[in-house]
């Protein structure tokens, strides 16, 4: 039975005041427009980035109304280069049900929001604490580790049962008072300690302010939490991309699938080899290949080769696509590989 320590909350709330991370823009509001903006855009990307693509997404959308009222396109745009784009999709869906069901105000309540598209129980939890101090627990990648280590926590969180009783054990040290003030602090305070102090490979004990609470720093090996036994398999493809250009500096792009790698985005061409790349172009057309260079997804490694060909504005290649003015293209959603191979 899994003991829990006493005061954790409290001990949390006082460091972040104090020691926690406050100069996010984020950080100031209480809107959960803006809030949910960021929690999505922090799925899965380091603060750097978000930092550079956050005012430019509110600069463009700065509320709900203006985000549901732009096209998909016109949002994966916008979103190109931080990767995921299933979240941009889901970003715009949600906006269009907050006005379409909600009247463009957002739910109050972390149920409520778990309802909307693309917003996942922590995610729902922390727009509720920040924006409305609802008592409810997030348990992102950071905070299982912070938890798992001060609890002691051994069981394998590959397994649903073991995540379930964590949540349990999540939701256990939440505040009981104070909850306006208390709630935006506890669960910003938990996620600076998994960001700042209690890392995946050198967690700064030394630093931190549970570390009397901690059952793996007491046994001395906290990087033995938290347990996940089952990893992720990765593997790879090759694929060739046609470049085809005219004269004028048009592209041909088509827009991809709605599932599968670059879901819904605007692309050049791809083939799973030279030959079938070569077979889509008119037999006089010569080709000129581009340097191979690799691009890591999460769970593949894809081995990209470009291949140029010019044409003439009236002719076009026998796949999928249309030809797009330079001005044009700049403004679509494209794949960061894409867009960097384009822009170069």
């Amino acid at each position: 039975m899994t003991t829990l320590p006493r005061g954790f909350a409290g001990h949390v709330v006082r460091w972040q005041q104090s020691h926690g991370r406050s100069q996010l823009p984020w950080q100031s509001t209480r809107d959960p427009y803006r809030v949910w903006l960021s929690e999505i855009m922090l799925q899965q990307t380091q603060v750097a980035t978000v930092l550079d693509y956050y005012p430019r997404f509110l600069a463009r959308f700065p509320d709900v109304a203006a985000l549901a009222a732009a096209g998909e396109d016109d949002v994966l745009a916008l979103w190109s280069g931080l990767g995921y784009y299933s979240r941009a999709r889901n970003l715009h869906r949600c906006a269009r049900e907050v006005m379409q069901a909600h009247g463009g105000a957002f739910p109050r309540s972390a149920q409520a929001l778990q309802a909307l598209p693309g917003i996942g129980r922590s995610t729902a939890a922390a727009i509720a604490a920040f924006c409305f101090g609802e008592r409810a627990a997030i348990l992102d990648g950071n905070v299982k580790r912070v938890l798992a280590r001060v609890l002691g926590f051994d069981g394998d969180l590959a397994s649903a049962a073991a995540e379930r009783e964590l949540w349990q054990h999540a939701e256990a040290l939440l505040p009981r008072s104070g909850l306006q003030e208390a709630m935006p602090r506890y669960t910003q305070g938990l996620m600076d300690l998994g960001a700042t102090v209690c890392t995946a490979r050198s967690p700064a004990c030394e630093r931190c302010p549970v570390q009397r609470l901690c059952a793996a720093s007491a046994q001395g090996d906290p990087q033995r939490y938290p347990v996940k036994t089952r990893k992720l398999k990765r593997s790879a493809e090759s694929l060739w991309l046609l470049r085809a250009h005219t004269g004028a500096g048009a592209v041909w792009l088509h827009k991809r699938p709605r599932t599968g790698i670059w879901a819904g985005l605007y692309c050049l061409p791809v083939f799973a080899s030279r030959e079938a790349l070569q077979a889509a172009l008119p037999a006089s057309c010569e080709l000129e290949d581009d340097r191979a260079f690799l691009h890591v997804l999460t769970h593949k490694d894809l081995h990209l080769h470009p291949v140029r060909a010019r044409l003439a504005a009236k002719q076009a290649p026998r796949c999928e696509g249309a030809w797009v003015a330079p001005l044009d293209w700049e403004r679509l959603g494209l794949p960061a590989p894409i867009r960097k191979l384009l822009e170069g």
